[in-house]
């Protein structure tokens, strides 16, 4: 690739490696002290050993023992409830014969716990979602503490799932890192319909059963939703870090190519290992380089905004200090190539026919908005990055260049033709502090709003608020005490079809709150993440109602206009009372430990985090 890199990325990059030097070089020097004092299974005495392998078949062991061929981890987020993991409940099987096919053996590690946020949204359970990635990266070094395996496979999809086997794997950053993905359901119901039956429930137009047949039809089989939420999110950041193979995010379950995809993914685990001649550990594949095209491909997609945290937790986990005004700055220097749902009409499969993520990759490489020194497992640089998966006559695994023959301008377009010329996220500054707002699904007219406060201590509240026909007018909903030390940081997603219901009837609507919205947030401007939060000290405890608040998505702005000394003059609200229960009290140390969310929101204190 000939085209030189854009000095804004050059710079952003460069500012990253500066600041993260001290962290980072410990990182580095820890996972390379690891891999000389703790090889994997070469200081396991023969009692460890024999427990290890006791279960294998008799080939198996001797295979282990000799260490010769690679013995791979597998550590795997399934379970029968989650659509996305369903179908990796064969894979294990797969995979270890595949290995078996190659010389090589593989073990299931361990299992780590997968929630589904669908699920929990809007309910109790939803506290413990964001939680729920520190206790999958627990999970993931717990799996893997064995120091049995040369090579590790991870079988996650979901939102904070990938998150969290990442920031794990990378405590065993010494060793070779794939994820497998298990892709797409087949398209259902279209996401405007969708939307629209949503909306038409909140306003009472149809019942439980009218919308539940939507709901079914939406999420109807096995495989990822398919709108371009935090599970479809990660799966391109997973490629732009180089840790999944080439194109393979969203070919859908069931599949030969997807059944081909995997077995390839055990190929290039092996290869990646010591004993296949082409060590690559994960801490040469995920750098500062490789970290800033990750943010670079989810700006340019309009990703979820839940990776403003994950991304920021992922890259410290690494010794990488990235901060919110990074992704800004990337933001502001990256074209929106896409329009996937809640960004536009389409789906993450007709994203996929389209030309997908490696026509994305192909026009960002082309605008000179890519790191190109960087390693994968699928070798070096980006080139086959731009290349799709199929397979062939005689049932190879091949990929093909993208040619965007088929490009439907309204979903994707090319750099020079952009949908925008910035990427989906934009900081927010003020004196309420720092927040993020997602502006790629938000109308140029709805970016600026300024309107009096309407203030909430949940989302139930601003539903019954609603239902009682109070919010009919200008206003900033205000929902407080929804930030990690509070409550967990719940998204919020109940509140979405209510006020979406205000802006259609012309309303000038915002939300501002120190909670989340997630991969879903839709047209309505939202100002989340909010730090610091209610509970912190934030100024979001001192707003009353009646107060202007001014969330400005074009100068970056989020300023309550009230004067500074009566605001510091103000006695904050106080938390209100919780009925707690669904398992939150087991929760209660991570409330008190997590830190803010432009720091990750992290109770963990891997090498680099600010305590």
């Amino acid at each position: 690739m000939s085209t030189p890199l854009d000095p804004r990325i050059e710079e952003i990059t460069a500012r990253i490696e500066q600041r993260s030097k001290p962290s980072r070089d410990a990182y580095l020097q820890r996972m390379q002290r690891t891999m000389d004092q703790n090889p994997p299974r070469r200081r396991l005495s023969c009692g460890n050993m024999a427990h290890a392998f006791a279960a294998c078949g008799q080939h198996e062991k001797q295979l282990i023992a000799d260490g010769e061929m690679p013995n791979l981890g597998i550590v795997t987020a399934y379970n029968d409830m989650l659509s996305a993991h369903q179908p990796y409940k064969d894979y294990p099987d797969q995979i270890k014969a595949t290995a078996s096919r190659l010389g090589a053996t593989a073990q299931v590690a361990g299992g780590v716990p997968a929630m589904c946020d669908g699920v929990t949204q809007g309910q109790a359970g939803m506290e413990l979602s964001l939680f729920s990635r520190d206790v999958i990266a627990l999970a993931t070094c717990v799996s893997l503490t064995h120091n049995m395996f040369d090579a590790n496979l991870f079988l996650g999809i979901c939102d904070k799932i990938v998150p969290g086997m990442m920031m794990g794997a990378l405590e065993f950053g010494h060793l070779p890192t794939l994820f497998v993905p298990s892709g797409p359901m087949p398209s259902g119901i279209t996401n405007k319909e969708k939307a629209a039956q949503r909306q038409a429930y909140a306003e009472g137009k149809i019942g439980d059963k009218e919308l539940l047949a939507v709901e079914s039809a939406s999420y109807h089989s096995p495989g990822t939703c398919t709108f371009y939420g935090t599970a479809n999110s990660n799966q391109v950041l997973m490629e732009l870090m180089g840790v999944q193979l080439p194109g393979s995010s969203f070919v859908q379950p069931g599949t030969p190519l997807r059944k081909a995809l995997t077995d390839h993914a055990v190929e290039r685990a092996i290869a990646c290992s010591q004993q296949g001649g082409n060590y690559r550990p994960l801490y040469e594949v995920l750098t500062e380089k490789s970290l800033v095209n990750a943010v670079a491909a989810l700006l340019a997609t309009g990703g979820s905004t839940n990776h403003a945290m994950h991304l920021i937790a992922m890259a410290r986990s690494a010794g990488i200090v990235l901060e919110l005004e990074d992704i800004d700055e990337i933001s502001d220097s990256i074209p929106l190539l896409a329009r996937v749902y809640p960004n536009g009409q389409a789906d993450v499969n007709q994203f996929e026919e389209l030309g997908g993520l490696p026509f994305v990759v192909h026009e960002l490489r082309n605008a000179g908005l890519l790191n190109e020194e960087v390693v994968n497992i699928a070798g070096e640089g980006l080139d086959q990055y731009c290349c799709k998966p199929h397979l062939d006559g005689e049932n190879q695994l091949v990929w093909h260049p993208v040619t965007g023959d088929t490009l439907d301008t309204s979903v994707l377009r090319s750099a020079d033709a952009a949908f925008a010329p910035t990427g989906g996220l934009k900081l927010l500054k003020g004196n309420l502090g720092k927040a993020i707002i997602k502006v790629s699904a938000v109308e140029e007219n709805h970016r600026v709003i300024e309107a009096p406060a309407m203030v909430f201590e949940s989302q139930d509240e601003l539903k019954a608020a609603f239902e009682a026909g109070e919010m009919d007018k200008d206003l900033v909903a205000v929902v407080r005490f929804q930030g990690p030390g509070s409550n967990g940081m719940p998204e919020l997603h109940k509140m979405t079809p209510f006020l979406g219901v205000l802006q259609d009837k012309g309303f000038k609507v915002a939300l501002v709150t120190d909670g989340r919205m997630s991969g879903a947030s839709g047209k309505v401007p939202a100002a989340i993440h909010l730090s610091p939060e209610a509970l912190q000290g934030g100024y979001i405890a001192r707003i009353r109602d009646g107060d202007t608040i001014l969330v400005d998505a074009e100068t970056g702005r989020l300023e309550l206009m009230v004067n500074g000394e009566e605001l510091a003059a103000r006695e904050p609200a106080t938390k209100p009372e919780e009925d707690i229960n669904l398992g939150r009290p087991a929760f209660d140390l991570f409330r008190k430990m997590v830190n803010q969310p432009e720091v990750g929101a992290v109770t963990l204190n891997p090498l680099s985090y600010d305590r």
